[in-house]
């Protein structure tokens, strides 16, 4: 049984090449309840691409698509949101931030989300 992880994706795009996308798709094909921020809106697989961050409630997981000097400007808002987790994919690793969120007792995960969906790990 698949328990449903609210996941927000931040750096959504509605390019279907884009590791964002793919993202979206799967989870939303897992059933994980799916919100999404990115600089362009759109709507991919069912979820609205929002362009302005909302007070997301019960996030269980952020998962970033954000290289690190783009995350400085979203640290405060992804601890506001008091996610279980955040997960940095590949190209996304960030030490500064894995302090921020140590401090604020958030785990962190150095992984990929499509290969955590896949292989049964999210």
């Amino acid at each position: 049984m698949t328990t449903n992880k609210k996941t927000l994706v931040l750096g959504a795009s509605t390019k279907p090449h884009r590791y964002s996308n793919m993202a979206m798709r799967k989870l939303t094909n897992y059933k994980h309840d799916t919100v999404a921020f990115g600089l362009r809106e759109g709507e991919e697989y069912g979820v609205t691409i929002d362009t302005e961050l909302k007070d997301y409630e019960n996030i269980d997981t952020v998962t970033l698509y954000l290289n690190p000097a783009r995350q400085k400007d979203y640290y405060d808002y992804i601890v506001s949101l008091q996610p279980n987790r955040v997960i940095f994919n590949p190209g996304t690793e960030n030490p500064e931030f894995y302090s921020i969120l140590k401090t604020n007792n958030i785990d962190f995960e150095i992984a990929c989300t499509l290969v955590m969906l896949s292989t049964n790990q999210y």
